[in-house]
């Protein structure tokens, strides 16, 4: 997740074993500032949160940016549980009870899970949250051609037949299979009941880390037009409507009755939140660095640009955080590309790759560590990639002997990737050894959106940027996410960019999903990125260092596991 990407919590190796078969990532310093750390932060005021890109879905079930996870999480969309705001990775990666009473009981070997609602919750409209709501909301996931972009577990998870490789359900607008549907998430008063095909015995980390599985009331739903829209359960609520070009404001939620939810998780501390998109990330740290206007109340997710650094000197450090990322930046191979189909071609393109350059281009160590897998260090089970042992600053010998056997000369390759003023540049120091070896690099920024544009099945490029980060304390969140032929549909590729699918990776990944032990799902995990590095599904680029700056006038800033290492919204506040 530029790092506007994926979900992911970060915990301590001994956290794993407080879930059967979770693998977790790693620990988190205590990060808040000083500056903003317990000043004066009371009720009000109005706090202005700066992003570059346009927002891609504010959707429950289709959000997929760890940022956005977690901003909505802790304003407008509650869940049957969720990660507490704490800067202890154990903590913040044990799930406490937010719109069910308690974290939910397992049975037949976690196979079953059920969860009871509490009493009092409520829409924004003031009606009720009921069982059928969260049943809607897992329903839409399975509309693959409508409700796109999201994660998809439940669809490979719940209990329902198989038809040619595919859910026998179709989702709740065509209504196909609904049957099999009803069968698999059952509703008894209050009490909501999941079955899956295969023990899912961390299934409260995937609903507490992600918006698959929140309620979704069926009058409020329009499929895809709803990708834009805000029907809330939380403190806040939408004033007005989402623009995806400049944002939208949050105001409070006069039906959200606080003593139903945790004021450790959602303070709700200001009475607005007003999301600013469109500014460059160098006009935003302008003025956050200026102290200026809007940015004295402001905070952003978005790094600080190289460029800057000299800046960040004296008072204005004090109002700077620094914590390394869960995320681990990647380039993905587009396995429909007729040159990247060529096993040869892509190790080339590996051995050319000069990450040296791509990481001095983006702000150097300040900004970045190499990486040697596509899985963060901090995840248990984490080793090096054997596949990309070896120098980082490009072998073009090397590529030029690999293309020499591949039979091709002069290999014409688009590489997309979101722009930015840092991006372009990494992206130029890419292109130089690219050519060098003799590709014909042709670069291709998308300054808009992104994802939703790689996603697609027909996209003509030859090789993507992406960044992940786990979905929740589990490995399994990682290769399988990426690379499942599961992505793959009519309609969207999903997060498998590149449209990659080997048997001998589906069979690693299956044996992972049913391992008894996490020993064994371990190894199988471990066996399965061999198998992608083998192939050259991706190469690992970095981990990226988070540097961010907020106003003077922001009280307890503070980033968290629980936030994906991004401001915490449900923390912080304005001084008054």
């Amino acid at each position: 997740m530029a790092n506007y990407r994926k979900r992911a919590v970060a915990a301590s190796a001994a956290a794993a074993l407080t879930v059967a078969l979770a693998a977790c990532g790693g620990g988190s310093d205590d990060n808040s500032s000083e500056e903003g750390g317990n000043a004066s932060a009371a009720k009000g005021g109005t706090l202005n949160y700066f992003i570059y890109a346009p927002i891609e879905h504010v959707d429950p079930q289709r959000i997929y940016v760890g940022r956005d996870i977690s901003n909505f999480g802790r304003t407008v969309y509650r869940s049957l549980v969720t990660f507490p705001a704490s800067d202890d990775a154990t903590e913040a990666s044990t799930p406490v009870p937010d719109l069910a009473t308690d974290t939910g009981t397992a049975t037949e070997g976690g196979k079953v899970w059920s969860f009871t609602l509490k009493d009092g919750i409520k829409w924004e409209d003031g009606s009720e949250i009921t069982c059928e709501d969260f049943k809607y909301g897992a329903s839409r996931v399975f509309a693959q051609d409508v409700i796109t972009g999201g994660p998809n577990y439940i669809v490979s998870y719940l209990d329902i037949p198989q038809v040619d490789g595919e859910p026998a359900y179709k989702g709740p607008y065509t209504g196909e299979g609904q049957e099999h549907f009803d069968k698999a998430i059952t509703c008894d008063g209050k009490t909501i009941t999941y079955r899956f095909n295969k023990p899912w015995p961390d299934f409260p980390l995937a609903v507490a880390g992600l918006h698959m599985m929140d309620p979704y009331k069926q009058s409020e739903d329009e499929g895809d037009k709803s990708n834009f829209k805000i029907f809330s359960n939380g403190p806040y609520k939408l004033e007005g409507t989402w623009n995806k070009d400049s944002g939208g404001t949050l105001v409070r939620n006069e039906n959200y009755d606080a003593a139903t939810d945790s004021t450790d998780i959602r303070k709700a501390l200001p009475d607005k939140i007003a999301f600013k998109i469109g500014q460059t990330t160098e006009v935003i740290y302008d003025q956050l660095i200026a102290d200026s206007g809007e940015a004295q109340t402001g905070v952003t997710g978005q790094r600080v640009p190289p460029a800057y650094f000299s800046q960040i000197t004296g008072p204005v450090e004090e109002r700077l955080t620094t914590i390394e990322s869960p995320y681990v930046d990647y380039l993905v191979p587009n396995f429909n590309s007729p040159d990247m189909k060529n096993p040869k071609v892509r190790e080339a393109l590996a051995a050319a790759t000069n990450i040296d350059a791509w990481i001095a281009a983006g702000g150097g160590e300040k900004a970045y560590v190499p990486a040697e897998s596509i899985v963060n260090p901090s995840v248990v089970g984490y080793e090096p990639n054997p596949a990309f042992a070896g120098p980082n600053s490009g072998d073009v010998e090397k590529a030029k002997q690999l293309l020499a056997e591949a039979g091709v000369s002069n290999v014409e390759i688009k590489f997309t990737y979101p722009q930015s003023d840092t991006a372009d540049k990494q992206a130029a120091a890419l292109k130089q050894t690219w050519d060098e070896a003799g590709f014909k690099t042709v670069l291709d920024p998308l300054g808009d959106t992104y994802y939703d544009v790689v996603q697609k099945p027909g996209n003509d490029s030859d090789v993507y940027w992406a960044g992940w980060g786990a979905d929740w304390p589990s490995a399994i969140t990682v290769t399988p996410a990426l690379f499942s032929k599961v992505n793959l549909t009519k309609g969207s590729n999903g997060q498998n960019y590149g449209a990659y699918t080997t048997p001998e990776f589906e069979a690693a990944i299956d044996k992972a999903a049913n391992a008894a032990t996490l020993d064994e799902q371990t190894a199988a995990l471990q066996e399965a990125d061999r198998i992608l590095g083998e192939d050259v599904a991706y190469i690992p680029l970095e981990i990226a260092v988070f540097n961010f700056l907020h106003g003077s006038k922001v009280a307890n800033f503070n980033t968290t596991p629980a936030s994906s290492e991004f401001p915490d919204l449900g923390v912080i506040g304005v001084k008054n």
